[in-house]
């Protein structure tokens, strides 16, 4: 689906911002249909490289600022409840990415509570797979976890909350292919997009997927024969990391809360990957974070409820 960009977004300081406002001016005004290729910071903002170690991660704690992202792009003739249509046509990544987790007392994972120590694997990202420890390498599917247009209601808003508007979705199946539906709120929707990631589990479990620096390439366009109170998408997938009809490794969590139960899935795993692969805690919340799949199994057998997570076994070494 790949097309040739009609304007390029570089990821200058000019053309970055780590709110959503509608104040924002935009950096670019196109027509809509126009296809625009943007330049994508990671998330850390360029704060980790290849020599990056869990101390840089600590300090990451005092640095602050929300998602890089590139934007505004408004798009002529958008107004509050039109639709906007953003056709992902290609994602393409840099050769490096990060997954990470902060100290447990940041309160920040799944399991925050049982990691007091940062953890981080700087992923060497080389085609369409990336290689993580112990002879594993997990398949890319690149998306952008950050993407959204400007709230209707003014000041700055965190980028770290998902909204009606978009935003943080973290909704790995928005790969190259997809179309993603943004109710519009105010003039020119400003559209941005940002925190991309080379690949994530269902879940996200330790706050991480594979963060990476990448170019996001989109057609904006206006959706008149639809309209959206939400973000909606239509996707080609993948729906799971794995791919249907293969190998998967399942740990299952049961609880009357399907936090508690999720937590339950997610402990389960890492100690089967501490026992089965060799992998020390912090790799097994790691990898768990990048590839394995949270799914809701069942939620009418009251009162305890079933949450497995799926380990694709194709990543494994033969």
């Amino acid at each position: 689906m790949s097309a040739t960009p009609d304007y390029r977004i570089d990821a200058s300081d000019d053309n970055v911002h780590q709110t959503w406002d509608n104040d924002h001016d935009p950096v670019r005004t196109v027509e809509p249909g126009a296809v625009v290729e943007f330049d994508c910071r990671d998330a850390t903002d360029g704060y980790l490289d290849e020599d990056s170690t869990v101390a840089d991660v600590v300090e990451m704690v005092d640095v602050g600022g929300g998602h890089p992202l590139t934007g505004p792009v408004a798009v002529k003739g958008a107004r509050p409840d039109d639709t906007l249509a953003v056709d992902l046509l290609d994602l393409e990544h840099e050769g490096i990415g990060y997954s990470y987790f902060y100290p447990g007392a940041e309160e920040w994972g799944l399991l925050s509570e049982e990691f007091p120590d940062a953890g981080l694997h700087v992923w060497d990202l080389d085609g369409d797979v990336g290689r993580f420890a112990n002879g594993i390498e997990v398949p890319l599917d690149p998306f952008p976890g950050n993407l959204g247009v400007a709230p209707g209601e003014d000041g700055s808003h965190s980028t770290t909350p998902p909204r009606r508007v978009g935003g943080n979705l973290d909704v790995k199946h928005l790969t190259a292919g997809s179309t993603l539906y943004l109710p519009v709120e105010v003039a020119g929707a400003l559209f941005s997009v940002g925190d991309c990631h080379g690949a994530q589990g269902d879940g996200e479990v330790c706050v991480t997927g594979i963060e990476a620096p990448m170019t996001v390439t989109a057609r904006l366009r206006l959706a008149s024969d639809r309209s959206v109170d939400r973000p909606t998408f239509e996707t080609t997938g993948p729906y799971s990391a794995h791919g249907a009809g293969e190998p998967a490794y399942g740990t299952t969590g049961i609880s009357d809360d399907l936090m508690d139960a999720t937590k339950e899935a997610v402990r389960a795993m890492i100690d089967h990957l501490r026992e089965n692969r060799g992998l020390t805690g912090a790799e097994a919340y790691l990898l768990c974070s990048a590839i394995v799949d949270l799914k809701i199994n069942e939620v009418v057998d009251k009162p305890n409820w079933v949450v497995s997570a799926y380990l694709p076994q194709r990543i494994f070494p033969e």
